[in-house]
């Protein structure tokens, strides 16, 4: 113990930081509680792990860098903080690996008794996320099986049943259909993968499995479960790269950072964004359109207001020349109703709350029918708490009787936040006769654990 040498990487990340011993230990003390694990670490703890004392297990390790890379704003790695590369991490691999993987990760999902573990899974702006050149061209790693053989209308099935879980996501909310698309995945399509066949199929079982794994991801999202999410996504980008699918993979960078700019992390999302954007040269101007405003949104949130401007322009001249996509089952055409949507989201993220209620405005009626009713319940929510905030009280609260009408119709970790987002901020108002009547329809409608 005594001859342990000190940890001099990891002391220069927490001199880069300007940290007291105490920040850290608070620091990684929060991210436990974030992913269902606290933590109660000291600043002789954080002080013992300058000193070269190597955290006792992989999960706290990953807090520790975790906390790092989201004060530096960039990705860190075990080597960078001097912590030992766990087994089977040190290179981005695909193959049997991903495959085998992929169905531990559905098994995984699937059982009710491991949610739990599922709901713990960290979300990491430390992730190291596998860049094209590093996925590509790895359908040989993919051993075929012997037992059977796949065709067109194998891939064709995986690509409709893709479809109506999107569908059925959109409608009602993630937590409807994920274990039910997470048991699709391990039944039928991890087998598939394995299975006979040209290879123009077997790549086109691939790009089709990577689009169900970002859906899955996405579905994980929306239940709050962003460490699941992201393990969904990493192995969406190794599938797009075996099958050589560059529209794949830039969609699921696409999904990452939109999932980090949700969450506050600003310039882990614009790097994901820009990644996205440079990994799909070639795209369709729907495509681009999509891409340059996500470049927006993120740019927003990181406090880059002139680049954010400037990818709003980019993303408007795209608009212009989109047509419906083709060969995603999930992205949707880049309309003007979707336009407005990111003017909103950009405007509330540089500070103009009223900008951002009349874009709003203009993209909410475009979310009628049962087909959007989970993005209309959670973002009818989301203009109300923007009403409210810019004292808009009695509009706020007919904004919140909006998207209560079809809240329990929907199933959906986000929109619950939303819910319990409005309990709390309608409480200071109950003298008001128009909010109390919000708060007592929504006390009759919403679960118990929401009324905080």
């Amino acid at each position: 113990m005594g001859n342990r040498a000190p940890n001099e990487r990891l002391a220069g990340l927490h001199r880069e930081t300007r940290w007291t011993l105490r920040q850290f230990a608070q620091a990684v003390n929060r991210i436990g509680t974030e992913c269902g694990t606290p933590t109660t670490y000291s600043a002789q703890t954080a002080h013992s792990w300058l000193k070269g004392h190597i955290p006792a297990t992989p999960e706290v390790r990953q807090l520790v860098i975790e906390a790092l890379a989201r004060k530096l704003k960039r990705p860190v790695s075990h080597t960078d903080v001097g912590f030992p590369v766990p087994e089977g991490r040190a290179n981005g691999s695909a193959g049997i690996s991903t495959v085998e993987e992929l169905a531990a990760l559905g098994r995984l999902d699937m059982d009710p008794s491991r949610r739990s573990v599922v709901g713990a899974s960290l979300f990491s702006t430390a992730l190291t996320v596998p860049v094209w050149s590093d996925v590509a061209g790895r359908l040989a790693a993919i051993p075929s099986g012997k037992t059977q053989r796949i065709g067109m209308p194998d891939v064709e099935l995986v690509a409709d049943v893709t479809k109506r879980f999107h569908e059925l996501d959109h409608e009602r909310g993630g937590r409807v259909a994920r274990a039910s698309a997470a048991s699709f995945l391990v039944d039928t399509v991890v087998p598939h993968l394995k299975a006979e066949g040209p290879e123009a199929v077997r790549k086109a079982m691939m790009s089709a499995a990577s689009e169900l794994c970002y859906l899955i991801g996405y579905m994980a999202v929306d239940e709050g479960l962003h460490g699941t999410a992201q393990s969904y996504y990493i192995k969406a980008l190794e599938l797009a790269g075996a099958a050589e699918d560059k529209s794949a993979h830039c969609l699921t960078l696409h999904g990452m950072s939109s999932q980090a700019v949700h969450l506050g992390h600003g310039t882990a999302a614009l790097r994901l964004a820009d990644a996205a954007a440079g990994s799909a040269p070639g795209a369709s101007p729907n495509m681009r359109a999509h891409l340059a405003a996500q470049q927006a949104y993120s740019a927003a949130v990181a406090g880059e207001r002139v680049n954010a401007v400037a990818f709003m322009r980019r993303t408007e001249n795209s608009m212009s020349h989109a047509e419906p996509e083709s060969g995603k089952v999930v992205v949707g055409k880049f309309s003007s109703a979707t336009f407005s949507y990111y003017v909103a989201q950009v405007k509330y993220s540089l500070g103009d709350t009223s900008g951002s209620i009349t874009a709003m405005k203009e993209y909410v009626p475009s979310l009628s029918g049962d087909s959007r009713l989970r993005r209309r319940v959670l973002d009818t929510a989301r203009l109300a708490h923007r009403q409210l905030e810019s004292g808009h009280l009695e509009e706020a609260c007919a904004t919140w009787h909006e998207s209560l009408n079809g809240y329990s119709r929907v199933r959906s970790g986000r929109c619950d936040d939303k819910i319990r987002d409005m309990f709390s901020m309608i409480r200071p108002h109950l003298k008001n006769r128009v909010a109390r009547e919000l708060y007592e329809r929504a006390r009759e409608i919403a679960p118990n654990s929401l009324v905080t």
